[in-house]
């Protein structure tokens, strides 16, 4: 599957025009990717932000009402990130359609693009402000009117002064329950009009009970429901939820500006040079592979190509999580989204929209943004049972107490009912992993799948491809012989046979040329490259130099050196190849060899340059001439002993593997099949990427189960105190909130 570029979409003409425009092809660019399925059908997927979801239940009620959607192939909705990603035929239905079936389900949505997002969040954190501001200013009046029956003594508050206050409190009340309170009731009645129960149950019947009860009490004294009010308990428990929610609403939308401002790069327009030689801008969804574009310093990149005639310098760190600056010489390689530091340049473009790395990784971000993983899954399955018994616990209180103490029994219920909200819970997982997930992201690293990061965590076999992943393509001189025949320094001597290869274009010669270095060297004529055999030229003095196989070069019957270097037919020098590591690639195979991990090199080269490179990082095995079938048997043969593998690599080759290791990670720069098998991609290239993306989930995991065992703690602990009464319900609230905080706060953690 492929994605489209990223366009902003003005949320005003969906607002003025109704949700036709969703329909425009144009404007579906923005937040949908086609593909063609096994059938030849072409079918949609769009990527959507949802307001109003305040529990884990809500995507089910939302992934239910797109499920009656005729034409909806697949809907998943991620509670954590608000985000949904739903499949649908656009032969059958519309993306119109899509966005009316989340309204009649009581939720909102746009697309996932800049703008409209921007907007619904900040409409959201402003409806959420006004609701915490109503219900704390309305609990500190309530307070004020409920101070004197606490602090007077017997007799000197009269029952008509203390019928007043009551009546002032019911008054003040009426806008947190009808106003602040309001989103609980919404949330409650979506899951029961959908015959499920979700999280915000309890609390919406808590407090409508305590409204009701303490509304009883405030006009019939005498009634059922006793002479006892808790209007001050009912606003104060609001306040302190909608605090703990207020809070976590900021987390979810600081952690989506931060993504969308690494995502939001791309520019609407580019500089293109036209058929007739003028240069004119255009929208980058119209350029196509070939164009050449004018990129100003400061600008982003619109497309993936290479630079023409000048250098700069790009900011790459979407790409790589590295913040310094690349220097970019001419010909190098030009990445869409990351930003022109140097200098204005031209470049030709050669992938343009769906195509270009860029989008790549914002597909790869809105599908792990909206998976949810295995624990928050076995969460939300206990979830259900579990507010069951919440409700089974509160009603046997209440019955218990109507025979002890029937004054208390409604409040009873009460604190069982709020303290006990499983939200938590169901909290726990899907917090660390997003948080983790964004984190990874602006290191270099974007996981495709959540369900990963727990068997990366455990894992301790890797299985490692060597070329493009811990080497480089390029070749680099390890060493140089030279011979009695040559009377300067080695040095110049290298220099020299760096100026002659720098007229081939073979990787050895590539490689040799780069040392070149500073200094006067010949100046060459007659060259003449013998393919297969190297080059010739002739210096100054008319003397003829060869450099080439030892053939070529006249080294008979010498076989240590891959390239000699001769003059008039007398040897003067040999030169050795080596592949080049990436940055980092010791650094970090020492890093998990210190963590216990068993690596073993996977390689299609000769056993002897498997086995070098083996000894030169210190691993623990390797394996040379390996064809996809042998690197398939290694895999299966660790995992029949019973282990869990992890296998990195990044050819067309190692696709296999990768869909067959418990756990795979690709390259960047890999190629597609390898990146669409992975379960992770190591955007920036660098297999130090493996080792950050192995200790954030093992610290992910420490993290979820810290907070699966508070959660659970938390409600040993409190439901009992509650069953006795030892719990009001203003201090169930206030537990309830920073119970919820506490998850959400450990949980960014992982994003360090």
């Amino acid at each position: 599957m492929t994605a489209t570029t990223t366009a902003t979409l003005d949320p005003r003409p969906v607002a003025a025009a109704g949700l036709s425009v969703l329909d425009d092809p144009a404007e579906q660019t923005g937040f949908t990717r086609f593909s063609t399925d096994a059938q030849g059908r072409r079918l949609g997927e769009s990527a959507f932000q949802i307001s109003g979801i305040t529990c884990a239940a809500c995507s089910g009620i939302i992934e239910s009402a797109l499920a009656g959607v005729e034409g909806v192939t697949s809907a998943r909705v991620s509670a954590a990130s608000q985000r949904a990603t739903i499949g649908w035929d656009p032969s059958r239905t519309r993306p119109s359609a899509l966005v009316e079936a989340i309204r009649r389900a009581g939720y909102d949505a746009v697309p996932d693009a800049a703008a409209p997002a921007r907007e619904m969040r900040r409409m959201e954190h402003r409806k959420a402000l006004w609701r915490l501001f109503v219900a704390s200013f309305c609990g500190m009046q309530v307070m004020m009117f409920a101070t004197p029956s606490y602090v007077a003594a017997p007799g000197d508050l009269s029952d008509d002064l203390r019928q007043l206050l009551n009546w002032g409190s019911w008054l003040v009340s009426l806008p947190v329950v009808v106003f602040s309170a309001w989103p609980f009731f919404q949330s409650a009645w979506r899951s029961l009009r959908s015959r499920s129960i979700g999280m915000d149950v309890p609390v919406a019947l808590g407090v409508a009970v305590t409204f009701v009860a303490s509304t009883g009490s405030t006009f019939d004294p005498q009634g059922i429901f006793g002479h006892e009010v808790y209007f001050d308990s009912l606003t104060m428990f609001v306040s302190f939820l909608l605090a703990g929610r207020y809070l976590e609403l900021r987390t979810r939308h600081r952690a989506a500006n931060e993504l969308e401002n690494a995502l939001a790069r791309m520019p609407e327009t580019a500089l293109r040079l036209d058929d007739d030689g003028r240069w004119s801008e255009v929208s980058v969804q119209r350029l196509r592979a070939g164009d050449q574009l004018r990129v100003a310093l400061g600008q982003a990149f619109p497309a993936d190509g290479h630079s023409i005639g000048s250098s700069t310098r790009a900011d790459e760190s979407l790409l790589t999580g590295e913040s310094a600056p690349v220097d970019k010489p001419p010909g190098s390689e030009l990445v869409a989204g990351s930003l022109n530091v140097g200098a204005p340049v031209e470049m030709r473009v050669e992938r343009v929209g769906a195509d270009t790395r860029y989008q790549a990784i914002v597909a790869m971000m809105r599908d792990a943004m909206t998976q949810r993983p295995a624990a928050a899954r076995l969460a939300d399955r206990w979830a259900v049972p579990f507010l069951w018994a919440v409700l089974l616990l509160a009603g046997g209180g209440a019955v218990a107490w109507s025979f002890i103490d029937p004054s208390r029994a409604v409040w009873v219920a009460v604190s069982v009912l709020i303290v006990t909200c499983p939200c938590a819970l169901s909290l726990a997982a899907p917090s660390a992993l997003v948080a983790a997930a964004g984190g990874l992201a602006r290191r270099g690293v974007m996981l495709q799948r959540m369900d990963a990061m727990e068997i990366l965590a455990k894992s301790r076999t890797l299985f490692i491809d060597k070329t493009g992943t811990l080497t480089d393509d390029q070749l680099q001189v390890s060493a140089m012989h030279t011979e009695p025949a040559w009377e300067g320094s080695p040095e110049a001597l290298q220099r020299l046979a760096a100026s002659l290869a720098a007229w081939s274009s073979h990787p050895l010669s590539v490689a040799l040329a780069r040392t070149r270095g500073e200094g006067d060297v010949a100046r060459w004529s007659g060259v003449q490259e013998i393919p297969g055999q190297g080059l010739q030229g002739i210096d100054e003095a008319g003397v003829v130099w060869r450099l080439g196989s030892a053939d070529f070069a006249g080294a008979v019957g010498e076989a240590h050196a891959r390239v000699w270097f001769s003059r008039d037919g007398r040897v003067l020098a040999g030169f050795e190849f080596d592949e080049t590591l990436r940055p980092g690639a010791l650094e970090a195979v020492q890093g998990l060899k210190a963590l216990g991990w068993h690596i073993t090199l996977l390689s299609g080269d000769t056993p002897e340059r498997a086995q070098r490179m083996s000894e030169r990082l210190g691993l623990d095995a390797w394996i040379g001439a390996a064809t996809p079938e042998d690197k398939l048997d290694a895999i299966s043969r660790a995992q029949a002993d019973g282990r869990r593998v992890v296998m990195v690599g990044d050819g067309v080759n190692d696709a296999p593997v990768l869909a067959r290791a418990d756990v795979s990670l690709a390259m960047g720069q890999g190629a597609l099949v390898s990146r669409a098998q992975a379960d992770a991609v190591i955007t920036s290239n660098r297999p130090a990427g493996l080792l950050l993306a192995h200790q954030v989930a093992a610290r992910t995991v420490g993290i979820v189960r810290q907070n699966m065992i508070w959660a659970a703690t938390y409600n040993a602990a409190c439901i009992p105190l509650a069953l006795v009464g030892w719990l009001p319900p203003w201090a169930a609230g206030l537990g309830m909130a920073l119970s919820s905080l506490l998850v959400v706060g450990n949980a960014l953690r992982a994003a360090r």
